[in-house]
């Protein structure tokens, strides 16, 4: 079962400008072949599927608990997915009922990615940049632990391929921000898996990274993260359980030699962040002031 808290994994500032095509940008690391949809549901059901988990137990611990941080690492995503949508409605000033013979969603023909106030009202989809949805055939679950293993250290390098590329798209603060942190994030989960494989194998797949060959600290946005030492922490997402991810995330990191460690809890994160209504895209729906008046008397009822 999970734990969910209403926080994001990470301090997001909110963007002062909408950008609806630097948006659809960021979608691709959603929905995409490579995106945070494919890396948690690659390694959910890994860890569903994991046969005599209790003899191999820091394996399986390694992939349950990675499989959790990329449940936030989607909820970072569409947070700055919609971030960057917001305001994006020639009109939708979020004051009330929005008038439709004003065409108000005219500005955004042929900008961006038209399913997002097509069909979600101005939110994240479970799709590409070209709006084809996210497939269940890209996750891989052969049942033999090597071969998962390494396609896992293979999905984070594809994934890093393209954190970097949408990077170079668009020096959007917001997408920067996120990009930054999951860069110093899917560089942990790169290392931990070539860790687990060398552990079995005895192959230093640890000397192959970086893959793209450039390191992390080349990008502003993760030299903080990488003060932090997030780039040698691995966190550990339960109370009580998978413990022993500490047999594999062990040894230096080989960016600057140091001790990597593992941190009992989730990392402290952010504000999770509340975006006002679009109601030029009827989100979210009937009249904001009076859903606001309905909730308020609910709330007062308890």
């Amino acid at each position: 079962m999970y734990l969910r808290i209403d926080r994001l994994q990470v301090e997001m500032p909110m963007p002062e400008e909408p950008a609806p095509e630097a948006a659809n940008a960021v979608q691709e690391l959603l929905g995409g072949r490579f995106g945070e949809m494919s890396t948690l549901m690659n390694y959910t059901y890994q860890s569903f599927n994991f046969r005599g988990r209790t003899k191999v137990k820091p394996f399986y611990d390694l992939i349950a608990n990675i499989a959790t941080e990329e449940l936030g690492h989607i909820e970072l995503v569409a947070a700055t997915i919609n971030g960057m949508l917001t305001g994006a409605p020639a009109d939708g000033d979020g004051d009330g009922p929005v008038d439709p013979t004003t065409v108000p969603l005219a500005n955004l023909a042929g900008v961006g990615n038209p399913h997002h106030f097509g069909n979600n009202g101005g939110s994240a989809l479970v799709s590409n940049a070209l709006g084809q949805p996210w497939q269940g055939d890209y996750v891989f679950n052969s049942g033999d632990l090597v071969l998962d293993l390494l396609h896992n250290f293979f999905l984070e390098s594809g994934a890093r391929m393209g954190k970097i590329r949408v990077y170079e798209m668009t020096d959007h603060p917001i997408a920067r921000q996120m990009l930054g942190y999951l860069l110093v994030r899917g560089g942990v989960h790169q290392l931990a898996y070539a860790k687990a494989l060398k552990e079995i194998t005895g192959v230093e797949v640890e000397k192959m990274l970086n893959i793209p060959r450039v390191a992390n600290d080349q990008f502003p946005e993760t030299r903080t993260f990488m003060d932090e030492g997030s780039h040698r922490t691995l966190y550990r997402f339960s109370p009580d359980d998978f413990k022993d991810i500490d047999k594999i995330w062990k040894g230096t990191h080989p960016d600057d030699g140091q001790e990597v460690a593992v941190h009992d809890g989730p990392p402290e994160g952010g504000q999770a962040v509340d975006h006002p209504e679009e109601p030029a895209a009827y989100a979210p729906g009937y009249d904001p002031g009076e859903l606001a008046e309905i909730a308020q008397r609910l709330m007062k009822n308890n």
